[in-house]
């Protein structure tokens, strides 16, 4: 049941936030226009409410609610998509993505999100559905994600790993059970390999003096024929922490 929806526009005049509130939980996405829909669609949408990682440095984490429904996770979807038709009417698209990297960790709700995937796939079928994680260590789920990006060629994989130390990364990811970088790096040349597609890896960057030295350490564990790399800046503690306050416990 969706109770109702918030719209928050950014400064930006092209990045909007939504917040839903389902039953007894909340979740946001986000969508970003690259100066047209037609030219660059992305929505960022949640598969949880709240999140049970922990990244210090993500709002989210803060609080983990529930796994979100496979209704859930499509409304989004469809909620977004329809506000796009009633901001610009696009007669199509050069590139849509849509990434499962708002609140909340894909393998973790892997059940709702493998079946979001195929039905997102059949609703959207020249979209990009791109998963971005931990990396669990769940080796029945690692399967499943090379199984299904065999079967559809639209579906990429991201690794948010932040730091090219475990013990630094652990410090920032401090959920117990996720895959080291080494096993990251093994299992991205593996699917890679099975897909015939890049494993994107995500590092977001801080004032750190010293990431140059860093940053050399991840070019020698990743290679760039199985791997592309994407900066951005360190979240912010605050981000998503607004709407999990206002969820009761």
């Amino acid at each position: 049941m969706i109770n109702n929806t918030e719209v928050k526009k950014f400064s930006d005049e092209n990045v909007w936030k939504y917040v839903f509130h389902f039953e007894n939980a909340i979740a946001e996405a986000v969508l970003y226009r690259y100066n047209t829909f037609a030219e660059r669609t992305v929505m960022c949408v949640s598969v949880q409410s709240g999140c049970p990682v922990g990244c210090v440095f993500c709002g989210t984490g803060k609080k983990f609610i529930r796994n979100l429904t496979i209704e859930e996770i499509e409304y989004q979807v469809a909620y977004l998509y329809k506000e796009i038709i009633e901001m610009e009417k696009p007669l199509s698209f050069a590139k849509f993505q849509i990434m499962f990297m708002s609140m909340g960790e894909p393998m973790l709700n892997w059940d709702n999100v493998k079946r979001a995937i195929a039905c997102l796939n059949l609703t959207y079928p020249y979209a990009q559905l791109l998963l971005s994680t931990i990396g669990i260590n769940n080796k029945k789920v690692l399967q499943e994600i090379i199984n299904i990006s065999k079967f559809i060629s639209k579906v990429g994989l991201q690794f948010s790993i932040h730091d090219s130390i475990d013990s630094y990364r652990n410090d920032l990811i401090p959920f117990k059970s996720k895959l080291t970088l080494q096993e990251i790096r093994n299992y991205g040349v593996y699917w890679s390999r099975e897909t015939g597609r890049q494993v994107y890896l995500n590092y977001c960057v801080s004032d750190d003096s010293g990431l140059t030295y860093k940053i050399d350490e991840l070019f020698k564990l990743f290679d760039p024929y199985s791997f592309a790399f994407t900066f951005s800046v360190i979240c912010e503690k605050e981000q998503g922490k607004e709407s999990i306050d206002n969820i009761s416990d």
